[in-house]
């Protein structure tokens, strides 16, 4: 697209008109999308065409569709964070991601949808519609970032930023078949940063996630969690075949608790395993090293965070919170000080298990999820608000650890649902893991055509 608005092969205006378009034949069915506003979108790509015309870009995503998940502050934008609770106040400043996106070029197509308070693997929401998976409607698309992985897979241009604290970039990835990195912790600026959280680019390709890295990984002091800025060459991200031979590769089946892993996405990462040992790498069994209290922890810890939070609101307001994130907050209610602080605890004893059992391998593999895209009204695949995490055992670690992991295809269920590979790497080797990446793209199996909306009646 780029290097057809440089020849001036192609409009700005032209693409993202047909972007809206392609929107507007999938909205209905998939509920994506949040401040939706074509006018806007096209008087930005207007901008855009006349700086091409000048020969005059103002940055590497020039006239470039992007959405972006509610929860990352737009100026002047409402920001509900997925749940009728908040007074959803205009935001004063665009958040470190949207301005870097802003400032090189990107048309904001739209917003897109995320569940209360971004605590849920599925597009369940008590302020937005239900969001819905476009390889089977009757699927969740994942989460938190549930529109962006949608967006992603049904085409709503070609990028897609999302934020992820357990998994909330890499499942809706492996459950829509899209490829999302969650970056090392700081990497991508963020506002307000978190332990854990990151925010990183959902697309449908390797090469379209690096380009977004070359801009979202710029400094921004807001972010006090952020990294030294560090002249990574993401432009050099290809990873042909042949870098794989050598590298050591740690195979990760068994997470050491929650969900068994579904014998078809087994199948499919041990098949992944396969291509990248017959391509040269040593790949080696890992032992498991996630344990029930690490995750119980890091889950009680959380609850009482969102204790605290829905404790503060007027009980009018703390009503209208979906009921399953009610029944899992107060849980912790009459937990003592001293249980809550070994509970926290757990988030550093994970990231020192984490990086022990990765330090012998260049890489790590491993299932994404245990499990498939689940029914979309669920809100997580349990279906139990005290067993809520069951799903995020392969995902989670990685957060805590700082390390970079991302999400990508490699493989189909019977019934067609995708299934993710999540390629983890050491701390701030973004780079690596994008190189990585883009060898396994080249050397999985064909993949199948995109979904299309469905014919209207």
């Amino acid at each position: 697209m780029l290097d057809a608005y440089r020849r001036q092969a192609l409009s700005p205006v032209d693409v993202v008109q047909d972007v809206l378009s392609h929107i507007e034949r999938w909205e209905p069915h998939l509920c994506a999308s949040y401040l939706l506003r074509p006018e806007q979108a096209l008087a930005q790509a207007r901008a855009s065409e006349q700086r091409w015309q000048k020969g005059e870009p103002c940055g590497a995503l020039d006239g470039v569709p992007v959405t972006i998940k509610e929860n990352i502050a737009t100026r002047g934008d409402p920001t509900p964070l997925g749940t009728l609770a908040t007074d959803a106040q205009s935001a004063v400043a665009d958040a470190p991601p949207a301005a870097r996106l802003r400032e090189a070029g990107a048309v904001m197509v739209c917003k897109t949808t995320m569940p209360d308070y971004g605590m849920l693997s599925s597009g369940v929401s008590t302020f937005h519609p239900l969001s819905r998976n476009p390889w089977d409607l009757s699927k969740t698309p994942g989460g938190s970032s549930a529109g962006g992985g949608a967006a992603a897979a049904a085409g709503y241009g070609p990028l897609h930023i999302g934020t992820d604290i357990g998994g909330s970039l890499r499942l809706p990835a492996s459950w829509c078949g899209i490829y999302s990195l969650k970056p090392s912790l700081g990497r991508v600026p963020i506002d307000p940063p978190y332990t854990g959280r990151a925010a990183g680019p959902m697309t449908r390709t390797v090469a379209d996630a690096a380009l977004m890295m070359q801009v979202l990984s710029r400094p921004d002091l807001r972010d006090s969690m952020s990294l030294s800025p560090a002249d990574i060459a993401w432009d050099d991200w290809d990873g042909p075949v042949e870098h794989v031979r050598g590298l050591r590769i740690g195979l990760l089946m068994d997470a050491g608790c929650g969900l068994a892993v579904d014998p078809e996405v087994r199948d499919a990462v041990l098949h992944a395993a396969t291509l990248l040992a017959d391509a040269g790498a040593m790949v080696e069994p890992m032992e498991p090293f996630l344990t029930r209290q690490m995750l119980d922890g890091m889950d009680h810890a959380w609850r009482m965070r969102s204790h605290l939070d829905l404790a503060a609101l007027a009980s009018e307001r703390r009503n209208t919170v979906l009921p399953y994130i009610r029944e899992w907050a107060d849980s912790v209610k009459d937990m003592p000080g001293t249980a809550a602080f070994v509970a926290m605890s757990q988030f550093h004893v994970c990231r020192v298990a984490t990086v022990k059992a990765c330090s012998a391998f260049d890489f790590v593999i491993s299932p994404t999820a245990p499990n498939v895209a689940f029914a979309a009204e669920l809100p997580s695949p349990t279906n139990d608000p005290l067993r809520p995490l069951e799903h995020i055992a392969f995902t989670v670690p990685f957060n805590m650890s700082e390390q970079p992991a991302a999400s990508i295809n490699c493989g189909y269920t019977e019934s067609g649902l995708p299934i993710g590979l999540q390629i983890a790497g050491r701390r701030f080797d973004d780079l690596g893991v994008l190189r990585l990446s883009r060898a396994f793209e080249l050397l999985r199996d064909a993949q199948r055509p995109w979904p299309e909306p469905p014919v209207s009646s």
